[in-house]
């Protein structure tokens, strides 16, 4: 490979909540004594940067002032190009992007623009951490429409629940996550297709969270939402951000893509009202570095890396961890692992099973506060060497102790 996935980086001190905030918070516990942390938990990851990002920010640093700036052409054109030439997105143009200090403020922002506080609102369990929390705080109520397990392992949304949902509780808005986060499924144009054709017929506004569409593994495509029909395209709020691609979230910066204009006018409105949803320049250059040539080039690779983690990952499950199970994601670098079997046959709770594995530095994340009882959410963007790591340590620490 011409990009370096196989390094591993010692983030510690380098402002990395990933090491450095173990321990606090609803942060993993820090190892013991003799065992070092394989951070697996926050969603960030531990590649070095695409060059041309860091290339296009120092080229801007370069010149000594940081004044008061506009987002340029080039921006614009970035994203455009982008989204053609990732998922084949014609027709869309620089009116329709706005930008979004984060994908959860924009979440927010279109809410407010779609709904009165106490308004119920559809989400699909299980379900972001993010999108809980940041609808609770903004006095929102969440009605959860669980996803359920096809014959063959695979999540599915259940549309007969969906729509009594919408139907018993009035609901007109929906946060629809595409990839889904945190199973990982890549969902197939038909499912798009049929979930917003519910959404058509009950008068139900999406917002669909599409910061993971560039992580998705070989073999399958991501559909943006928009795309499915003209009625999908008019009802859908769009979000995206090169944070999770490029792990650039530190730097902060998101985007919004509406091309319903009344739509759009009110969204800008509510974004506007903190006077706080403004543009870095580093991170404006960092985008323009990212969506150039190179970083086409290196998510081609990053998505070979995480495929072949992944791989890895769901197949030592299935070897070695009897009564743990997993549905293989099809997009993201995220695992959602189920441990129900495994703690009922060792009179084990999922907190023995985190604090054993927290104990010798696998610091994986609890899966309830995704809606998941008894899982436990993995991050496997790491090189592969400390995946495999991590694993043998459950092996031999966690699920078959001795």
């Amino acid at each position: 490979m011409k990009y370096d996935f196989t390094s591993i980086m010692d983030r510690h001190g380098k402002d990395a909540m990933a090491v450095d905030g173990l321990g606090k918070g609803f942060a993993p516990e820090p190892p013991e004594e003799g065992f070092d942390a394989i951070p697996m938990w926050v969603a960030d990851m531990n590649f070095p940067a695409c060059p041309s990002i860091t290339e296009s920010m120092v080229k801007r640093i370069e010149h000594p002032a940081f004044g008061y700036f506009e987002a340029t052409d080039e921006y614009y054109n970035s994203i455009i190009d982008w989204h053609g030439k990732r998922n084949g997105v014609t027709g869309l143009c620089r009116e329709h992007i706005g930008y979004e200090n984060g994908v959860l403020g924009g979440v927010v922002s279109a809410l407010n623009t779609l709904c009165s506080k106490g308004d119920n609102v559809l989400l699909h369990s299980p379900t972001y951490i993010g999108f809980t929390m940041s609808l609770e705080n903004n006095g929102y109520n969440i009605v959860h429409s669980p996803l359920v397990k096809d014959v063959n392992g695979i999540w599915r949304m259940d549309f007969d629940d969906m729509e009594e949902k919408i139907v018993k509780n009035r609901i007109h808005a929906a946060i629809f996550c595409n990839p889904h986060n945190p199973c990982g499924r890549v969902w197939e144009p038909w499912e798009i297709e049929k979930a917003m054709e519910i959404y058509r017929k009950h008068d139900v506004y999406v917002i669909s969270d599409e910061i993971w569409s560039d992580i998705i593994l070989e073999g399958h495509k991501h559909t943006p939402t928009q795309s499915v029909s003209e009625d999908a395209r008019q009802r859908t709020v769009a979000l995206y951000a090169p944070s999770k691609t490029f792990n650039l979230a530190g730097l902060v910066g998101s985007y919004h893509i509406v091309y319903n204009k009344w739509l759009r006018d009110r969204m800008v409105k509510e974004s506007s009202l903190c006077h706080y949803n403004e543009m870095n320049v580093l991170s404006m250059h960092a985008l323009i570095g990212a969506y150039r040539a190179e970083g086409h080039l290196w998510v081609d690779e990053l998505r070979q890396v995480i495929t072949e983690n992944v791989n890895f990952a769901c197949s030592y499950i299935d070897e070695h961890f009897e009564g743990v199970s997993v549905s293989k994601p099809e997009g993201t670098y995220m695992l959602f692992v189920d441990c129900t079997d495994w703690c009922a046959a060792h009179g084990k709770t999922i907190d023995d099973v985190e604090k054993a594995a927290w104990r010798v530095g696998v610091a994986v994340q609890d899966g309830r506060m995704f809606h998941g009882p008894c899982h436990l959410r993995f991050n496997l963007a790491l090189p592969l060497s400390r995946v495999k790591e991590a694993f043998e340590r459950l092996d031999k620490y966690v699920f078959n102790a001795e």
